[in-house]
């Protein structure tokens, strides 16, 4: 069966030294049955899951059968936790091993759910059937936004409850990644006083990452600050969509740049800086407009671990560490504004750029505008009609941005263009991914799950039939909160 599916192991993880992970098979489920397949993401990768059975594909999926090649583990890492420090690692995954495409690409292939492990800390190892499938929805809208991303092949449904405040249906996600090191991977080794294991943690990194930097003067340094820029990017990208991951703790932070962990995530409705989901962030660590400040913060504790590599002297290490940390604010300012200037139709750079957005989003927060439909408007040759644009102030500001396009040699419909590609008419909005949940999870109706799914994965092109999707909850359907996935 397996062979037949196309898996291709090469498990370059698992024969780095065991003080990095645990080998452990996934622990067995009653009665497994496949919720939904991602056969799409499954083409890409070059396997071909309709060769399955659909108890076949249950067993897979849900870690009863191996694939052939598989190496499974556990992966022990660290992490700061709204910062504070803890000994984590995977208590509810395993790693199956590190899959190659047909075009030679590699990726992880992770079991989230999939029992207990050496590093459960008293955790029964397992999650339940709703935020596996917030997952899959969220990390598949991120993707089709063109945002790195893991991504969910499949969910399975156990057969068995998980308890948590009542007895849940239990599930297992398949989650694909570039790889799962994280920052916290390597304060693992810190913590530990493995200094050798960090010099052969960084070394695999480069070489399964970034393999141009092997041949530079500084490689660990370099690796830092290729680090440092596809996080910038990747928080930039978060900020221009409306996306607040929730828990940018730094074992959530990957190496690679790809958004990992959908728990407490959500998307604004209405633009504010200070919008908080998570129900356990009491004092707003990581709201939406201070991602780029917790982002930094983790950053500089990956430069931590790096510093005995990065020079012989701690002293010139730290300088050298220091002034790559400081560089991230610049670096994500480029990345956000060369996205707003793209939201906005614009090709060229003036210097008043920055006001000229900061404006808009000024009005935006005072007058509760919704962040993905106001920027969807203003892909208009004239003035939405609406009567929150009928405001003087955003009269005056329309005026300066029209003045602003003309000053440009592009043409004002090639400008249109650029910003409807640059601004989703549809994103997936809490309201209708927690009706979406609520349907599968407690009526095993997944019909919802399926409408949603097709609407926010394809999210730029205007699609009248999905209208229903683009309109912002009522105040009483307004999430305020969201949970970490359990």
């Amino acid at each position: 069966m397996n062979n037949n599916v196309g898996w291709q192991f090469d498990n370059s993880y698992a024969q780095l030294p065991e003080f990095l992970y645990a080998p452990l098979n996934p622990v067995a489920v009653r009665a497994p049955h496949v919720a939904i397949l991602n056969d799409a993401l499954a083409d890409s990768l070059g396997l071909a899951l309709n060769s399955l059975s659909e108890q076949d594909a249950a067993l897979l999926f849900a870690g009863n059968i191996l694939p052939d090649g598989a190496k499974p583990l556990a992966q022990a890492y660290a992490g700061h936790q709204f910062g504070n420090f803890t000994i984590l690692g995977d208590g509810r995954a395993i790693l199956l091993g590190e899959h190659l495409t047909p075009t030679g690409e590699r990726f992880d292939i992770q079991l989230k759910g999939s029992g207990q492990t050496p590093f459960s800390r008293q955790g029964d190892g397992r999650a339940a059937l709703a935020p596996m499938l917030r997952e899959y929805i969220i990390s598949e809208a991120m993707h089709a936004l063109n945002i790195p991303t893991t991504r969910s092949l499949a969910v399975v449904t156990t057969g068995e409850s998980v308890r948590r405040e009542t007895p849940l249906p239990g599930a297992i996600l398949t989650r694909i990644a570039a790889s799962h090191i994280r920052v916290g991977t390597f304060e693992y080794l810190v913590r530990t006083g493995n200094i050798d294991g960090i010099k052969l943690l960084a070394d695999h990194v480069i070489q399964r990452h970034y393999p141009d930097l092997s041949t530079t003067d500084n490689p660990y340094l370099a690796l830092l600050n290729r680090v440092i820029d596809r996080q910038a990017s990747l928080v930039a990208k978060w900020l221009l969509v409306g996306f607040v991951h929730g828990v940018m703790n730094t074992d959530n932070m990957t190496i690679s740049g790809e958004t990992i962990d959908y728990g407490p995530c959500a998307f604004i409705d209405t633009y504010d800086l200070n919008t908080v989901f998570s129900s356990i962030d009491h004092q707003g660590r990581y709201r939406y407009g201070k991602q780029p400040d917790a982002a930094q913060w983790n950053l500089a504790r990956f430069a931590e671990t790096l510093l005995p590599l990065i020079h012989p002297s701690q002293e010139k290490a730290i300088v050298l560490a220091e002034q790559a940390i400081h560089a991230f604010p610049n670096i994500f300012q480029n990345y956000w504004l060369m996205g707003m200037r793209k939201k906005l139709g614009l090709f060229t750079e003036e210097a008043e750029d920055q006001q000229l957005i900061d404006t808009l989003l000024d009005w935006m927060q005072q007058h509760q505008v919704d962040y993905t439909n106001g920027f969807r408007e203003l892909a208009s040759t004239s003035i939405p009609n609406d009567d929150k644009y009928a405001d003087a102030a955003f009269i005056e500001w329309h005026t300066h941005w029209q003045a602003r396009l003309s000053r440009q040699p592009e043409s004002l419909e090639l400008s249109l263009r650029l910003m409807l590609a640059n601004n989703p008419a549809i994103i997936p909005r809490n309201h209708r991914v927690e009706e979406a949940l609520t349907a599968a999870s407690e009526q095993g109706d997944y019909s919802p799950m399926h409408q949603l799914l097709a609407a926010v994965t394809d999210p730029y092109t205007e699609q009248t039939h999905f209208n229903e999707y683009r309109t912002p909850p009522p105040p009483s359907a307004h999430i305020y909160q969201t949970f970490c996935g359990t």
